[in-house]
């Protein structure tokens, strides 16, 4: 009986842990938009202003929106899943590889990725490590990020408010 007893709270346990995994990621999904006077930003690089997120299990849905000094805006999509498998994309005739995984240990998303740019014909590598943590209680998303270029690296993070839900 005993043993019957421990399977049965066992099972109990793996399923509600499942289930609690799954609605840590829940969280990051909807449509985050910048606050400003909260984020590191740069003058030299787009700044990422809008990003929509779908995590549905382990996929990851996101439309990005940077915008430019000029007020113009970049956007594009991107679908990852968050077992750490590299994905290709293009984007603006730039090649870009991108990793997504899950952190248990800190109910954190982790993005890296390499995007090849051009410098004066030049290739050259754009590498991004993000980390996003979502506080619940405010409805921020909180990204920050590790960006490294040739000659550079920049630390900071981006500040999010939740704009809406995505269903």
């Amino acid at each position: 009986m005993k043993r019957i007893t421990f399977f049965i709270f066992l099972v109990v346990a793996v399923i509600a842990s499942t289930f609690s995994a799954s609605g840590q990621k829940d969280i990051f999904s909807g449509t985050w938009k910048i606050d400003r006077s909260k984020s590191t930003l740069s003058e030299y690089i787009p700044t990422l202003a809008t990003i929509t997120i779908n995590i549905n299990g382990d996929s990851l849905l996101t439309a990005r929106v940077y915008e430019g000094g000029d007020g113009q805006e970049y956007p594009f999509t991107e679908n990852l899943t968050l077992d750490g498998k590299e994905y290709k994309i293009t984007i603006y005739d730039m090649p870009r590889k991108s990793k997504a995984t899950w952190s248990e240990k800190e109910g954190a998303v982790i993005v890296e990725s390499t995007t090849t740019y051009y410098d004066s014909g030049t290739p050259a590598d754009f590498v991004s490590k993000e980390t996003w943590k979502v506080d619940k209680a405010n409805n921020i998303l909180t990204i920050s990020f590790i960006n490294k270029m040739s000659t550079e690296e920049m630390n900071g993070a981006l500040i999010f408010n939740k704009a809406e839900q995505v269903k």
